[in-house]
């Protein structure tokens, strides 16, 4: 093989890439405003489901748990506070778990509602499952921590998948509860970014 044709195959593989990564482009660029739409009516139906007796849900803020963009809502009824809403992501065996929990006015836990991951098909993703999500119900800070076996008082395991439901569990729901304590008790404004990690250990 010649140089010449050496610097001719070269010259074509440079081609067919800056071909392809302008197709890529392309299709981005129509598909990403569908992407944002289906994620706005996505979270639209979220905020409902969590807070269906409200009649505005507003919101607050954002933070940034786990270096991800959350945002913090406020529910109200008649005018009048009845609960909070905030999005938090937990890091489960495979993926970050894109969660939010719904509380009332004393922070104790109302709903949750898991909107995307990519945890372990049979396992991890049982995080979906109505029955694991409803046990948060009544739930405040000091039982929001995941036991192997039958409780009461906690979050009962997923069998097989601990990782996926300590992620949902002890990251993105506890620490969701805790920010959303200190955020509204320390008066912080609507709009305010809070850089706030979770803490783990």
């Amino acid at each position: 093989m010649t140089g010449k044709d050496i610097v001719k195959i070269t010259l074509n593989l440079v081609i067919v890439y800056l071909i392809g990564g302008l197709i890529l482009s392309l299709v981005y660029a129509k598909a990403a405003p569908q992407i944002y739409k289906n994620n706005e009516e996505t979270e639209k139906k979220a905020l409902k489901e969590l807070m269906p007796d409200a009649d505005s849900v507003e919101k607050m803020g954002e933070w940034e748990p786990h270096e991800k963009p959350a945002k913090y809502f406020v529910a109200k009824k008649n005018g009048q506070v009845i609960g909070y809403i905030v999005q938090s992501f937990g890091k489960g065996y495979s993926s970050f778990i894109n969660t939010f929990i719904a509380v009332d006015t004393n922070f104790t836990v109302e709903k949750i509602k898991v909107l995307s991951h990519n945890e372990t098909p049979g396992l991890g993703d049982g995080i979906e499952e109505p029955w694991f999500q409803a046990q948060f119900k009544g739930k405040t800070l000091d039982h929001l921590k995941v036991i192997k076996g039958e409780t009461k008082d906690d979050i009962q395991a997923l069998s097989g998948a601990t990782i996926s439901s300590r992620a949902v569990t002890e990251d993105a729901v506890k620490h969701g509860v805790e920010f959303l304590m200190k955020t509204i008790k320390d008066g912080s404004k609507g709009g305010e970014k809070a850089n706030v990690q979770p803490q783990h250990g």
